[in-house]
């Protein structure tokens, strides 16, 4: 796998896991709203943690991807003699 496959290989299944992990520990307000505040969704979580979601998904890609990759590099994954 050269460096481009690898990257995009990377980047796809970052963006699959960082789909997955968002909803993980959301809350939200709550409130009941007596007056329409404009701009303000009550729906929206307290507190995301956007970051620790970020460093979680970048943990398990990093996992995923090296797993993918000495699977590839010992080629017990080999996409071009399958299609053959």
């Amino acid at each position: 796998m050269g460096i481009t496959g690898s990257i995009i290989v990377y980047v796809m299944i970052w963006w699959v896991i960082f789909f997955s992990v968002l909803p993980v520990g959301i809350q939200s307000k709550k409130e009941i709203f007596r007056e329409k505040l404009e701009g303000f969704d009550p729906g929206a979580p307290k507190n995301p943690k956007i970051a620790k979601k970020f460093l979680i998904t970048t943990i398990i890609t990093t996992i995923i991807f090296i797993v993918i990759y000495y699977l590839v590099k010992i080629d017990l994954i080999n996409l071009r003699e399958f299609l053959k």
